[in-house]
């Protein structure tokens, strides 16, 4: 009947737009969870780049993300005094590589930009109308200092904003400024980074993407003014995406510094003295998200999270994911109302199981449901599946709804 097709038409819409990464984003009520990755290097032939991209996929299938965050990597110089502790390396452009990323996952993802490039608006039109990106994070220049070419990062916000709907944008946050020390070094009475996510806030920025976080009070801090102005200007805070990275040695670490990441000395010495020192991380990150969720409860700031491995060092990547599934348990717990994450098979393409490898989704492992109790919670992980993705032709995909 027209009355049926009318409800599975609004019922397609829905799905569509729950779906979309930007409407996640923008969804107050519903937490978001992502995972970060960097490009390969410049010049890595396009098969092996394909390889790498499909490793990725295949391994976040076991987790219950939204998508991924893919990361725009700049020499930044003028960063700090002291030596970038692992070399700098060029890498392939963040919009194509995330665009691998969505045909092998049929996940979107958010793509950091650097602004400045001369070519901005130019890489802005690609990465919309090639690559089908809709949610672009901008990051501005590494210093105040310097010559750059490309567009400040108010002119880039002026920019994407002009594309309307069809792209939307989020800024980072940078707790590390926003505390005492940062203000008066900066000649200022007071922090001031709340005070820039709102200016970015009213200049389009639809979310926000923190750089890692290893100190909670700085982002307590910060998570609580932007919450009082919000507040006080009337309007409604954007979502806040917080970064964790695991470390499991001392080179990962001092580059986690050099990144401009705040690291309590006791906390370095805890994680490194450690016999395991990656499980010592992440047992930390956990109770510094627990802490921040404690101390910000009620202020009116949607979260999310998402994690990342600063290195290509084995013990921290498995460190992710174990990482990633303790914070997700964290925060959906934080919530106090029941919730559970599926996986549903929608689409089987012929021949994908011959591509998986036996340690990444076993024959023998799929439609299985695997059932935990957390804080009288359940988490329901129905390990079967994949969503399809036609994107120059059927392509696998893996396929996440989270309810609460």
């Amino acid at each position: 009947s027209s009355l049926s097709n009318l409800s599975k038409k609004e019922d397609t819409s829905r799905t569509m737009a729950e779906g979309n990464i930007c409407a996640k984003l923008a969804n107050p009520a519903r937490p978001v969870f992502f995972l970060g990755d960097v490009p390969p290097g410049e010049g890595t032939p396009p098969g092996r780049c394909q390889d790498i991209c499909n490793k990725f996929t295949a391994r976040s299938r076991a987790l219950a993300n939204d998508g991924f965050v893919v990361y725009d990597i700049q020499d930044e110089p003028g960063r700090s005094d002291i030596d970038r502790p692992f070399p700098f390396r060029r890498v392939m452009d963040s919009s194509a590589y995330a665009a691998l990323l969505s045909r092998s996952s049929g996940k979107q993802s958010v793509v950091y930009k650097c602004v400045a490039d001369p070519d901005f608006e130019g890489w802005l039109d690609r990465a919309a109308s090639e690559h089908g990106h809709t949610a672009i994070n901008l990051v501005g220049r590494a210093t105040s200092g310097g010559e750059y070419q490309g567009p400040t990062i108010a002119q880039a916000m002026d920019i994407v904003a002009c594309r309307g709907d069809k792209v939307r944008f989020g800024c980072v946050c940078i707790a590390e400024r926003h505390t005492m020390e940062a203000a008066e070094a900066r000649g200022k009475s007071y922090p001031t980074e709340h005070a820039n996510m709102l200016r970015k806030q009213l200049s389009g920025a639809k979310w926000f993407i923190s750089q890692a976080v290893y100190d909670a009070e700085p982002t307590i801090r910060l998570l609580r003014d932007y919450a009082a102005l919000c507040r006080e200007r009337g309007v409604t805070p954007r979502k806040v995406v917080l970064t964790f990275a695991p470390v499991s040695r001392k080179k990962t670490m001092n580059f986690i510094k050099w990144l401009g990441v705040r690291v309590p000395p006791e906390a370095e010495e805890k994680i490194l003295s450690a016999e395991r020192p990656v499980d010592s991380s992440v047992e930390f990150l956990c109770g510094v998200l627990r802490t921040i969720l404690s101390e910000c409860s009620g202020v009116g700031v949607p979260l999310g999270i998402s994690c990342e491995s600063v290195s290509i060092y084995k013990a921290e990547i498995d460190g992710v994911h174990e990482l990633f599934r303790r914070l997700q348990g964290i925060l959906l717990d934080s919530r106090g109302t029941p919730w559970k994450v599926h996986w549903v098979e929608v689409i089987s393409t012929k021949g994908e199981e011959a591509e998986e490898t036996p340690d990444e989704t076993s024959r023998t492992e799929k439609n299985q449901v695997v059932v935990h109790r957390s804080n009288q919670n359940e988490f329901a992980l129905l390990r079967a599946g994949l969503t399809g993705v036609v994107l120059g032709g059927a392509l696998v995909a893996s396929g996440v709804v989270l309810g609460g």
